[in-house]
Order: structure tokens, then C-alpha cells, then sequence
């Protein structure tokens, strides 16, 4: 709908009105913020001045700590204020730059007269009047505005349902407090304006989207009844930048009661981390916190093993040949099936006969001498009630391990070794005996004042520093041979039971691997279900809410393990099947397993169809390299059709790209992303590329703290979840992506691109670019 042009002075008026009182509050706070800071300065410069130091009595003690208390709490309480107003006035800037970004005007049912209502990334409200100026987008009224066009419209508050009737929908571009664009439009968020977000240069953080945020989007922000929300997305349908926009509308709605740090995101690499860090600071909330699953694994695992990664793995999934290596042929075998629901149940089953027979057990040693042998341990296991859980028995058994080392230890204190250590013991043990010992009689009593005493304090003290590690190896549950335990698993597995194929290699790779002190990928997640099975699973308690990104990544046993140790916690689980990209991806025919962690009714399934990143050119391509890709709506945002640039060599193949790179930064690109298959790959044409390009060339790998700027090389699966203003595939060619297992990789990498795709091959091109109808690709096959 076009508008006049008093609207448009009209709306410029209040633009500079709501300005101009945000200026004045921000000048307020300013002054505020100085004037706290100064406070705190001062208080920590002058904070033993003004304490009353004195510990000559047990009155002065008091009063000491007394002082010293109130000063801490001065300094806590300024230092929080100055906090709350610094938060504060960076969310004015923020509305000062772009105040608000839509309009609706509501007459609610009953009433004469309608409210308009103006939405930014927060409130703001006008101390003359009482009025609002602006709401915060999250705020309940303001669901309107993603939900419905012009005509009757509902939402809900705490007090119940309102109904009314929505006259006008508007929607502004507003920068530096100025209207670039505006105008009216219907029930979805108008292509003009997702056009103009859309067509912006990508760089290496995410944005907010509040102000293009779609209805089906709106559902997954505001849902707040559902234990898991599933959210299955074609590429490039907002999946990641909702679920962010979820948690800041959560942190809003229960902000007595929930907190920044309460919300954990797991998410695919640390790049991602770096990715998504602006995104709620931009909203005005703290960030929550960041991990990902493998660090999750190391921290439980690590000390114990050495853990291989998901990249190793996949580097191996991706080198290695079916063809030519039977390990790995066993290997891949082997993957499928230890992440797969079946292995999940047979170690759920193998856990219960664990309960009547099969523990294994290390007999407890202090050096070369038994103290617990290994078959006294299995016997006082089973001697407990059959009744009594797996991690209860270890608990008892903990507690009757320390009675038998304490009586072992004062047997031990006639030994003739400890005589021996006594007489070596340095003048700084000595002291370190004596001290002990005062702090063990409380302070008093401690002397070596006779000899028999002085010997027999010191013995003690000799063979308790001697059992320290046997202590505390029981107090961790050492004494349970986790690693025994895993093997016989895979012995226990009958003939009779379903077994994957190369099952005898399968075996033999977990044994060998396992001896070397390593974990495979594929078998870590399974190894820490059946230790927290044995021993009891770790809990927390303080997370409330998780988001689990490219959920269809994680296995069966790692989604089971999410749901134990977060038991009190709501979830969101965010995946695309078309880009399930690792090699036990078999596993996920459908989300069931996701769907099926905390039953039906207490989860919902959103799915969006729709792709807002590629124009619609490079969509229609890609849609057709999966199945069932006809699903995915393009957005109607134009572009060039994607580029397959056939080159004979090598030295050719290098040349081009560095000469597409070129001109793709000249034409404005921010972020141009040349994305290889595999990390060794992309070293390869990073160290070839680098001398041919005059702007530098980074380059990503999993250890990379954070997604540069600028053109860049990246491995297929690094650069998931990401997106660049334009990518280069760099050997799209059948000899690189060419098995079907490889299909969704391919995928994944070309729909990286939001406004250019040109796929290099060297050779013939993969047979998932062939399949594509002719028309819908330029073809290049041009020499050099």
C-alpha cells in the first residue's frame, strides 16, 4: 500500500520525538554511570581506609570482620548498580540508533479507540505521560505483529486471552534516527523488508532478526509449554536465529527467575560459538553459555583417555575407501551401528545383568601390595541385596573400602618400609607433619615432646601420604574396570543377537583401541552412557533450559545423555535431516528418536520449509541434490544462477578461483568463503590460493578461535551452520563427491551461499550437479 506523503512527515516527527527523549535519558544515565563508577573507584582505592582492623581480642575480631563485611556489600551493591545503569544505557544507544522497527494499531474488543503500538528490541516509555513509546518486542501484545495481518486478531497475557480487531500493520527501516524505508503490509513480514535484510553483506556474526521474524518463527520463539521443541528446517530457514531469539524472549518473560547462565547452548564447533556471540548482547541480555559436545566428552573422559574428535573422525570417514581398506569397511560398519538405537538398548540391557552377574573389578594396590584383591571385590559386590541399584552398591562398597584402608593403614604403620621413609623425610615434611597434625587435634595437643609419640604421629603421617592416591582412586570409583567392562560388552553380545556386519574386525578395533588408551568417536559417547550406568549419572540441576543445534548430528546415546544430565531442564532440539552430514547419520531415517526422548505428549515438532538465506536461483539448484528437496520454498529474492566451472589441472583450478575471489570482493562481498572437503584439503588450496590473491586468504580449521572476515578456506563441515555472501566450492567434481554417502555434505557446503554459488570442478562434475536440470546452472568449461 503506498503512502502519502503527510504519513511519511508524520512518522519522520515521531521518529525525531522518540530520539530526542532517548537522548535526554541517555545524557541522564550517562551522568548516572560516571557518577557510580567514580563511587566504585573510590571505594576500592580507600577500601582498608575506612576498616577497622583489630585482632588483638575476640570484641576487636568481631568488629574487624564486621567492618570489613559492611565495606564488601557497599562495594557489591555499587558495583551491581553500576552494572544494571551500564546495560541500561547500552540498550538506549541501541534504540537511539534504530528506535523501533514495525507498528500495529489495535482497537481491543469492547473499546472505542485503537493504540498504536510501535515495536524495537525494547521498551521504552515516555516519564511525562506514562505512555509507552516504543515495546519490547517480546512483550505480549506484541505477538500481533508476527502473527496476524490487518483484520481480528488475538493474544495471550498472564490475565487471559485479548481479542480485537488489528487496523494497520506498518514496517520501518529506521537507521541513525532516520526512515530509509517504510510501509504497510499483510499477515507475513513484508518481502520488501526481508528483501533489504537479506540482500545486506553477510560478515562473521549473526544478526538479530526480530524485525523480519516470520509467523512459523514466531511459534518457536514463543513457546513456553513444550518440554522438547523440535525444530526440523530446510537450510537457511531461520532455525538457529529463532531458537537465539527464543532464549532472549524467555529471559524476558521470566526474568525473576531465570538467568542468562541457567540456558546452555550446545552447539556443532567452537567456530559457531564465535558465530552466534553477538546475537543476544544485541538484544540487550548476557550471553548464555557456549559448549559443545565433545568438550562435554573430554572433561568426563579425558583424564582417563584419549578422546578422538568428531572432525578426526570425519576426516577418516571422508579420506578412507570402502574399496580399498577393509579396517575400513569394519570401521564404517561399526559406526552405524554403536550409534544406533539398537546398541543403545543392548546397553541398557547389558547394564541390568550386570545387576546379578559379570562386574569387573582392579584389586586396590599400594604399590606392589594387595589391600582389596579383585575377587574379594566382586564378592562383596553381589553379597549386597539384588535389589540395591548398580551406583548404590558402589556407594557402599566405597564406604567399606575407606573402613578397610583405615585399618589397613594403622597395620602398616609397623612396617619396616615406613621406618625407613620416617628417616628420609626432609625438614620441610617434618614441619608439614607437625602442622597437620595440629590442624587434625584441633591446634592444640601436637608435640613431639616423646618418641614413641613423635614415631608413631609420624608413621601416620608416612603412610597416609602414601594412600593418597589409593583414596582418592577409591573415592572416584577406580576400583570398577570401566575399560574391562566396555570390551566384555562386545564379548557378551551373543551370535544369536542381530550383529552388524565385519562384526569380529568391529570387536578388534574397540579391544586394540581401548589397550592404546583411546576412544573412538563412535565409541565415547556409548563407553560414558554405561560408566554413568554403573556409577551413577551425573546431574545438573542448575541448567533450565538447553538448545541442542544440528540435533540430527547427535546419536541416540548422546540425546540420552543430554536428557540425564539435564534432568530438570526444557529443551529445544534444531536440525535439518538433509544435512545430517556424519557417517552415523543411517541412524536418523526421521526425528523419532528426538521425538521420542520425552514422549508425545510433552513434545511438539515445528518444521520450516521455507529458506530466506540463497536467492531463489541457488535454491531451486540445491533443493534438487536432496530428497524430498521439492518441499523447500525458495524466498522471492533474485539472484544469479549458481556457476559449474569445469577446469582440466590443477594450476588451473587455482588460478580461477583466486580470480572469481577477486572480483567477488570487488563487487562488495564481505565474506567469500572457498569451502573444500576435508581439513587436509582445504590446506592444500589454502597454501596454493595464498600467493595468487592480493587481500588475505585465512584459513579455518576445528581449532580456530573464532570465523574471520574476509575471504577465507574452510572444510565442508566446518562451515556449517554458517552462511557467506558468496562460496566457492573448491573441487565440486565426481571424484570428490561422488558416493551417495557424501550427498548431503555436498548439500550442506552449496547452501552456505546467500547471493553467489560457483562450483569448481576438476574434471567431470559430481553426478549430484548432473542430475540437476540444464537450466538451472551456468555451465563454464572455459580453459584458463
Amino acid at each position: 500500500m503506498s503512502l502519502s506523503e503527510q504519513d511519511w512527515t508524520q512518522e519522520e516527527q515521531r521518529v525525531h520525538k522518540v530520539t530526542e527523549k532517548i537522548g535526554v535519558h541517555m545524557e541522564r544515565l550517562e551522568a548516572e554511570v560516571g557518577l557510580v563508577r567514580s563511587d566504585v573507584v573510590s571505594i576500592r582505592k580507600h577500601f582498608w581506609d575506612e576498616v577497622t582492623v583489630d585482632f588483638s581480642t575476640t570484641d576487636g575480631a568481631v568488629e574487624t570482620i564486621a567492618s570489613l563485611k559492611q565495606q564488601a556489600e557497599m562495594l557489591s551493591e555499587r558495583e551491581r548498580s553500576h552494572r544494571h545503569s551500564s546495560a541500561a544505557l547500552m540498550k538506549l544507544k541501541r534504540l537511539y540508533r534504530t528506535p523501533y522497527f514495525g507498528r500495529i494499531d489495535f482497537v481491543e474488543r469492547g473499546e472505542r479507540r485503537e493504540e498504536a503500538i510501535y515495536l524495537g528490541i525494547a521498551s521504552f516509555l515516555d516519564e511525562d505521560t506514562g505512555d509507552y513509546l516504543v515495546y519490547d518486542w517480546r512483550a505480549p501484545i506484541s505477538s500481533l505483529y508476527y502473527d496476524y495481518g490487518p483484520g481480528e486478531a488475538v493474544y495471550e497475557t498472564p490475565n487471559g486471552t485479548v481479542t480485537g480487531d488489528m487496523l494497520l500493520k506498518r514496517q520501518y527501516v529506521i537507521r541513525d534516527g532516520h526512515i530509509h524505508y517504510m510501509f504497510d503490509t499483510g499477515l507475513t513480514i513484508g518481502d520488501e523488508l526481508l528483501k533489504q535484510v537479506l540482500s545486506r553483506s553477510s560478515d562473521a556474526q549473526m544478526k538479530t532478526i526480530v524485525a523480519t521474524i516470520q509467523k512459523e518463527q514466531n511459534r518457536i520463539i514463543r513457546n513456553d509449554y513444550s518440554r522438547m521443541l523440535i525444530v526440523q528446517g530446510a537450510a537457511g530457514s531461520g532455525k538457529t536465529s529463532a531458537a537465539l531469539q527464543r532464549v532472549a524472549f524467555l529471559l524476558y518473560k521470566h526474568r525473576e527467575t531465570l538467568q542468562a547462565d541457567q540456558m546452555l547452548l550446545f552447539s556443532p564447533n567452537p567456530l559457531f560459538n564465535s558465530y552466534v556471540a553477538t546475537v543476544l548482547p544485541e538484544l540487550g541480555e548476557d550471553n548464555m553459555q557456549q559448549t559443545t559436545f565433545q568438550a562435554y566428552l573430554e572433561h568426563r573422559l579425558g583424564d582417563s583417555f584419549e578422546v578422538e574428535d568428531s572432525f578426526a573422525q570425519l576426516e577418516y570417514v571422508l579420506t578412507g575407501s570402502e574399496s580399498e581398506d577393509a579396517d575400513y569397511t569394519a570401521r564404517m560398519s561399526g559406526i552405524a551401528y554403536k550409534s544406533s538405537v539398537q546398541f543403545l538398548h543392548t546397553v541398557q540391557s547389558y547394564k541390568q545383568r550386570l545387576e546379578r552377574a559379570g562386574m569387573l573389578f582392579k584389586p586396590i594396590v599400594m604399590g606392589e601390595k594387595e589391600i582389596v584383591s579383585e575377587a574379594r571385590l566382586h564378592e562383596r559386590f553381589y553379597a549386597y541385596d539384588a535389589a540395591i541399584r548398580l551406583p548404590n552398591r558402589l556407594e557402599l562398597m566405597r564406604g567399606w573400602l575407606k573402613d578397610l584402608l583405615d585399618d589397613f593403614a594403622e597395620l602398616e604403620k609397623h612396617e619396616g618400609w615406613v621406618e625407613d621413609e620416617i628417616e628420609l623425610l626432609s625438614s620441610e615434611d617434618y614441619h608439614r607433619a607437625y602442622r597437620q597434625l595440629r590442624r587434625m587435634q584441633g591446634g592444640r595437643g601436637a608435640t613431639f615432646d616423646d618418641f614413641d609419640k613423635e614415631r608413631d604421629l609420624l608413621a601416620g603421617f608416612v603412610v597416609r601420604e602414601r594412600l593418597r592416591p589409593v583414596r582418592a582412586d577409591i573415592e572416584r570409583l577406580a576400583f570398577v574396570d570401566m575399560a574391562g567392562l566396555y570390551r566384555q560388552l562386545f564379548s557378551d553380545i551373543s551370535a544369536d543377537s542381530p550383529q552388524p556386519l565385519h562384526w569380529p574386525a568391529i570387536c578388534e578395533q574397540t579391544h586394540c583401541a581401548l589397550a592404546a588408551g583411546k576412544l573412538l568417536y563412535e565409541d565415547a559417547t556409548p563407553f560414558l552412557y554405561l560408566m554413568e550406568a554403573v556409577q551413577g549419572f551425573h546431574t545438573n540441576n542448575a541448567v533450565r533450559h538447553v538448545i541442542v543445534d544440528e540435533a540430527q548430528d547427535y546419536t541416540p546415546f548422546q540425546m540420552e545423555v543430554l536428557k540425564r544430565l539435564f534432568p530438570r531442564c526444557r529443551m529445544t532440539a534444531l536440525g535439518d535431516l538433509n544435512q545430517a552430514i556424519y557417517a552415523h547419520a543411517s541412524a536418523y531415517s526421521d526425528i523419532d528418536p528426538i521425538a521420542d526422548l520425552y514422549g508425545p505428549e510433552q513434545t511438539e515438532v515445528i518444521r520450516l520449509h521455507r529458506s530466506y538465506r540463497s536467492t531463489r536461483e541457488i535454491v531451486e539448484f540445491t533443493r534438487g541434490i536432496v530428497p524430498g528437496g521439492d518441499a523447500i520454498e525458495p524466498f522471492t529474492r533474485s539472484g544469479a544462477k549458481p556457476r559449474v566451472v569445469r577446469v582440466s589441472d590443477r594450476g588451473s583450478l587455482h588460478s580461477r578461483i583466486a580470480a572469481e575471489t577477486e572480483r567477488l570482493l570487488r563487487e562488495g562481498y564481505a565474506s567469500v568463503a572457498i569451502i573444500a572437503k576435508t581439513a587436509s584439503e582445504s590446506t592444500l588450496a589454502y597454501e596454493a590460493l595464498k600467493p595468487l590473491m592480493s587481500a588475505p586468504l585465512r584459513l579455518m580449521n576445528p581449532s580456530s578461535p573464532e570465523l574471520a572476515q574476509g575471504p577465507l578456506v574452510i572444510p565442508s563441515y566446518l562451515a556449517k551452520g554458517v552462511e557467506f555472501d558468496a562460496v566457492l566450492i573448491y573441487d565440486g567434481s565426481g571424484g570428490q563427491y561422488g558416493r551417495e554417502s557424501e550427498r548431503k555434505l555436498f548439500y550442506t557446503a552449496c547452501t552456505r551461499a546467500m547471493h553467489e554459488l560457483c562450483i569448481f570442478t576438476l574434471g567431470e562434475p559430481s553426478p549430484f550437479v548432473l542430475a540437476q536440470p540444464s537450466d538451472s546452472y551456468d555451465f563454464d568449461s572455459s580453459p584458463a
